[in-house]
This record gives C-alpha cells, sequence and structure tokens, in this order.
C-alpha cells in the first residue's frame, strides 16, 4: 500500500523503521503534538508502536500508518496516517482522519501538506465520503495545514479522543 507523490513515498512502516521512529516521536517539540503529548523515551516504544500499526489501521483498505520517505532518502523523515477516528464516549462516529508527524528538521517544506493532500485523494478514490484532522487548540502549524487542505475548522470540538480538539473536515467532492 505505497502512495508516491512529487517528493514523497509513504508506505506502511517496518521494524526497520524503529529508529527513525523513536528518533521523531523522542523528540519533545513532535510529541507534545502527539495522542498521548509525551516524548517516547526507550526505543522498544517504537518498536511496540511499530507492531500495533496494523491494529490502528482499522479495516478500510485505504486506511493505514504511513512513513513519510523523501524520494532522495531512505528513512522516513516522519508519519502520516489515514485511520479510523476513535469517537469520544457517548459520540457514535464511524469516520476517518488525516493527520502526520514530521521531523523539525524538515518543517517548513511543504511535506505535511503534500502526504496529507495525497491520502485525502486516496480517501476520497475508495469511496470514504469525508476525512477529519484533530489538533490540539494550540497547534497552529497543523491548523495552518488542513486550510491549505481546504478544510472546515469546525472549531473546539471533544467529540474524538474523550479530549477537547480542535477539528477540521473535508467533503468528498
Amino acid at each position: 500500500m505505497t502512495v508516491e507523490t512529487a517528493r514523497l513515498t509513504l508506505r506502511p512502516f517496518t521494524l526497520g523503521d524503529t529508529d527513525a521512529l523513536f528518533a521523531l516521536m523522542s523528540r519533545p517539540e513532535v510529541a507534545r503534538w502527539s495522542g498521548r503529548g509525551v516524548p517516547m523515551v526507550d526505543r522498544q516504544e517504537a518498536v511496540d508502536r511499530i507492531e500495533r500499526m496494523p491494529v490502528r489501521r482499522g479495516d478500510h483498505p485505504a486506511a493505514d500508518v504511513f512513513a513519510v520517505v523523501p524520494h532522495e532518502v531512505e528513512a522516513p523523515v516522519g508519519m502520516a496516517v489515514l485511520v479510523p477516528i476513535p469517537a469520544s464516549e457517548g459520540f457514535g462516529r464511524d469516520a476517518h482522519e488525516i493527520g502526520w508527524h514530521l521531523h523539525p528538521d524538515v518543517w517548513g517544506r511543504g511535506y505535511a501538506t503534500e502526504a496529507a493532500t495525497a491520502l485525502v485523494e486516496r480517501a476520497f478514490a475508495s469511496g470514504i465520503p469525508e476525512v477529519y484532522a484533530v489538533t490540539n487548540p494550540d497547534n497552529v502549524r497543523s491548523q495552518a495545514v488542513c486550510r491549505r487542505l481546504g478544510m472546515t475548522d469546525l472549531g473546539l470540538r471533544s467529540d474524538w479522543y474523550d479530549r477537547e480538539l480542535r477539528a477540521f473536515r473535508l467533503d468528498r467532492p
């Protein structure tokens, strides 16, 4: 399930990507925007996360957790996701989210927008009617990516992950 863009290959993670994932998610400036908000402190955490990715992907054939690999390098510089979004307690939604985490060394190169655009196209081509993105309310960089994608800002919502997040939606044209 590889996705190619002009500058990137998006592919499933393998255990060979453990060091790259650990290098990414052990950085406080990246991890603070992740689900737990806490940096990884042990390489085994990256192994465990990679091993859980098939479950996180869910059952939809278009969905996955993708390593973001620029064409000129071999190791991932980030991750992008098209996965089921867990509804908060009391909310019964069946929806998919897109998301991204990139190493600070590649911030500002447009990789997040390029990867997310490819995943939006993949989602819509496979029949997913809408995609969501949820961000920490203070994560203005990711919110800017959502706006570049043409997503509608839904404001602060508690529909997912049992916490208040700034949510965005994009409907299939």
